[in-house]
């Protein structure tokens, strides 16, 4: 999940430094055992281990975190692979852009990028997938609908995974999924996104803690929809968020959310 570029990093510093700082009521035990904490991209720092990696997502997988989020993008010769940007600028200093290169290319040049058939063969109902569809030319949708479906067919939608976008529109080119398996991630946008979500009987909504406010969690959970919010990277912002009754969690800190959960759990 990201937020809109007006908004980013001086804003949310101060954002989620006065939340950090804000005390709050330890939640009740039961809202502590039913939350679900989602690791964003995985455990990593970009520098030692990198996001979206198998020995990112592995940590998750050993401390006994319930999901991953994780990216997909589209080689040239029409194959998913796990990475959020268009080109490796930012991670591996390459002006590459992963549409244009086929992936034994890729793989040859960046082992660490994963293909989503590695992930979900290394992950499937051990770690909830939360699949972000990325909004990008789908040059022969038809069969990379059903690539898809052939990659996700020992899972099952929902209680497996599901797929998440601040593109909703690229969920009509993935058929084999119920609608409550999709997942809109608002920014600015959360009234039109909560209207799309009820009205395309959607699962839910997903969006940064600021913007989905309590009338959304209310009017999302009256008719059973699930509200996640990101990034929930401090003890006061997660108690914050379960005690307004969001249970599923996104963080940069996973790991660090799920020993604080933990540890309240056994006192």
């Amino acid at each position: 999940m990201s937020i809109t570029n007006l908004l980013e990093k001086p804003f949310l510093f101060v954002v989620n430094h006065f939340y950090a700082n804000l005390p709050q009521q330890l939640p009740e035990k039961r809202r502590l055992h039913n939350c679900r904490i989602i690791s964003h991209r995985g455990e990593h720092d970009n520098k030692i281990i990198f996001e979206n990696t198998i020995p990112a997502f592995d940590l998750i997988k050993e401390q006994g975190i319930w999901g991953i989020e994780l990216d997909i993008r589209w080689t040239k010769d029409l194959h998913p692979v796990v990475f959020h940007d268009k080109n490796l600028k930012r991670l591996f200093r390459s002006d590459i852009e992963i549409c244009q290169v086929t992936l034994d290319r890729l793989k040859a040049e960046f082992p660490l990028i994963p293909s989503l058939s590695e992930v979900i063969g290394r992950y499937g109902k051990k770690l909830h997938l939360m699949i972000e569809i990325k909004e990008e030319n789908y040059l022969d949708p038809d069969y990379q609908n059903r690539l898809l479906q052939d990659l996700f067919s020992l899972l099952e939608p929902e209680k497996d995974f599901h797929f998440i976008s601040f593109s909703p529109q690229m969920f009509k080119l993935i058929s084999f999924v119920p609608a409550t398996a999709f997942f809109p991630i608002a920014q600015l946008n959360v009234e039109q996104f909560s209207e799309m979500a009820i009205k395309e009987n959607f699962g839910g909504i997903f969006g940064h803690y600021l913007f989905l406010t309590k009338a959304y969690l209310k009017k999302h959970q009256m008719r059973n929809q699930i509200v996640g919010t990101g990034f929930v990277d401090s003890k006061y912002c997660f108690f914050r968020e379960l005690n307004r009754g969001v249970e599923w969690i996104f963080s940069n800190k996973a790991i660090k959310l799920e020993s604080i959960r933990n540890s309240f759990l056994e006192v």
